[in-house]
This record gives C-alpha cells, structure tokens and sequence, in this order.
C-alpha cells in the first residue's frame, strides 16, 4: 500500500475490533486470568513485545492500533509509545546508553533534548559533544570508541539545516554507534530516517500526527536489534500513556496526509511572499529552491511541513515584540503541528557551530486558514517592526 492509503488503514485489525471501524478506547489497569499458567504466558509474550493483555501499563489494543501504524509507516520492527515528544527523545537516548558512553548531539536540536544531556545524562555518567549539523560523513572524526549514539534532528528546530541522514548512518555504523532521528518536522509521511540508514526515527506525536493541539504523546519506532532495549528502557522506568489521549493520537493519523497537504501547500504560499519582503534576510524552509539544504531534502523527503523560520536583515527585541504582539491570527504560543497558524521568537541555543544571523528571527507554523488571511496579518506585523526598528 502506499503512503496515503497506509495513514488510513494501518493498524486496523478487524478481528481485534470486531468490526469497529475504530479502535474503541480500553482503559484497563488490572487483567484478570484464568488460571497461573495463562498469567506466566501472557506476562512471557510481553517481554517479547507481542501484543498481549497482562497488565494496563503494558497498554490495550487502543495502544496497539497507534503502535502498528506508525511501526508501517515508519517502516521499523515495532514502535514505543511515550507520555510526550520530549520523553520519546529522552527514552531514545537511555535505550543507547549506559554509564561511561559517549554521545554526540545535533546542534540544532530541540533545546529540551540539549537540556537532559546537559543535565540528567551528565549526573548519570554520560557525556555529551556536540556537531555541527552540515559535518555529514565529517562525523567520523567525532566518534570515540565509547560513543553509542548520534542523535540527529532534521530539519533543525529552530534553524532548519537538513542533515545528510545517510551519510551519518554509515560512518556511526562502521563505529558500532546507533542512529536515532528526531523526524517530527516531516513526520513519517515525509520521511522515514530508518530508511536512510537510522535505527531509531522519534516523533512527537503531540504535534502533525496528533494535528489538533489537544494531546501530548511521543513515539519511538525502531529497527528490531534497536527498539527491544528501547521498549526495556520504557518498562523499567513505567512509561504508560493514557488510552484516550492514545486513541486521540490514532483519529488525528487518520487524516495525517490530507491536513500535511494542505499545511505544505499554504507553507510554500507564505515563504515564497516573506522571501520578496524587503525586511526579511532568510526564509528557512529546505522546500525551497534557495534554501542550503534543498538538495539533500529533495533526495531524502517527500514533501515539507508547515514549519518555517525567518531570519531579518535587521532585528531588535523591540521590533519582534511589535510584530508578533499584533498578530491576529498567528497566535504566540509553544508547539507547532496542530491545524492553527502559530509564531515565536527564535533565538537559536548553539555550540558547535556558530548561528551568525541577525537575531532574534522568528518562527512560523502555517496552519490551516487561508493564505490569503495569514498573509495579510504578517504584512501588517511587518509595518509594525519596522516602526520599531527606525
């Protein structure tokens, strides 16, 4: 099946269902078995991650139906389902770490995921450096021999630099390191890092697989030697998610592919505007033409989000303030993914490589109103940072 047919399908087990459409939600915490025998074998088939009933936490075919899907779509063995997008990078990362490792770390990352490295990975014993996000099979020269993992974002959270996946994967691979991929710009209809040589692809769901801002969840999808250790870690620190918020999850996949359609379309509709205004420097959206990584997003993806930055030839906290305080339908807010418009300031947080633009910048979610409306609401932000930069 291809892709759109697979975001409607997948995961639908009709026998499972019995013959509901969809998945109903099973709460459950306590199972009930007939006899010691049953207990033990159920309890067997969930340490080899079948899906079985054995205990609430362990999750329902509520969870399963989520988890079948993106493990399709993502084309990996099986997918880990997580309380948030934080806790599914988080989770990622314990799975390929012990005391005395070493890992290496996007520069462009989520700044939440820099936090826990910086942080809670260090107090455990790990150490962190980080790269730049353009070194592609220049990595090899980072890795030591007790590097475990290279956690990639691509594209960048705030800064959009598209890594070269493949190259990576092969250098981290002749080191014995494994590859994991925050992919939740493109989700996995757009991308699918396991793919391109990656063993573990993260999304938070919370954002275009949920779609509607009402639902945090993460998801780690796996190849088979990487997602047992995964879904070990997850086990032993009692990661459970909420079954309504799960099903959620599963209704927003449903449409996953005609909403990032639509996100894409009107994205590509207000960056090619913004890089025709005279005070805007950069639009920093791999879709486009001009952009430095356009190239390797046109091998490696198969559409854009609506997730976009923009850099000015000049800016001041005053003038960012102006623009976004005025928006009417931008509204300021964290997260991005769900079908409204969304804009924040952007100050990029880096180490290894230099963010050398005007900042603050901003960035964009392109939701799903009209083009026409969005525009008009950044051309009257645009007048008002300019007031406040003469």
């Amino acid at each position: 099946m291809k892709k759109p047919t697979k975001i409607v399908r997948a995961g639908v087990d009709k026998k499972r269902n019995a013959g509901v459409v969809n998945t109903p939600v099973v709460r459950a915490s306590t199972i009930v078995f007939d006899s010691v025998a049953a207990m033990h074998d159920s309890y067997a088939h969930t340490k080899k991650r079948d899906k079985v009933l054995s205990y609430g936490r362990r999750g329902t075919a509520t969870h399963w139906t989520l988890q079948e899907a993106l493990t399709d779509l993502a084309g990996g063995a099986d997918t880990v389902l997580t309380p948030s997008g934080l806790s599914a990078c988080t989770l990622a990362i314990l799975g390929c770490v012990k005391a005395g490792d070493h890992i290496l770390v996007s520069d462009s990352a989520y700044e939440p995921t820099r936090t826990f490295c910086e942080g809670f990975l260090k107090d455990m014993g790990v150490d962190t450096s980080y790269f730049d996000p353009l070194i592609g099979g220049g990595i090899a020269d980072l890795l030591r021999d007790n590097t475990t993992l290279v956690f990639c974002e691509s594209p960048g959270s705030h800064t959009f630099e598209v890594q070269d996946i493949p190259a990576i994967a092969a250098a981290a691979r002749a080191r014995g390191a494994k590859v994991a991929v925050d992919n939740t710009w493109a989700s996995p209809l757009f991308c699918r890092p396991l793919a391109l040589g990656a063993h573990l692809s993260v999304e938070a769901a919370t954002k275009y697989i949920v779609g509607h801002s009402d639902v945090m969840l993460g998801a780690v999808t796996g190849t088979d030697e990487a997602i047992a250790d995964v879904y070990k870690a997850a086990s032993a620190l009692g990661f459970a998610t909420s079954p309504d918020d799960v099903y959620l999850a599963t209704r927003g996949l449903r449409t996953l592919g005609v909403r990032l359609k639509q996100h894409q379309e009107n994205a590509w509709t207000v960056a090619k505007w913004l890089q025709e205004q005279p005070q805007v420097k950069r639009v920093l959206y791999p879709p486009l033409p001009s952009d430095p990584g356009h190239a390797l997003w046109k091998r490696d993806f198969t559409g854009g989000s609506g997730l976009m930055g923009v850099v000015f030839h000049q800016a001041s906290a005053k003038a960012m303030a102006a623009l976004i305080d005025g928006m009417k339908l931008f509204a300021l807010g964290f997260s991005w993914g769900g079908y409204e418009s969304l804009i924040a300031p952007s100050t990029p947080l880096r180490s290894a490589r230099p963010w050398t633009e005007p900042m603050p910048g901003v960035r964009l979610h392109v939701g799903l109103e009209d083009t026409d409306d969005l525009i008009a609401d950044l051309a009257d932000g645009l007048v008002r940072f300019k007031a406040a930069l003469d």
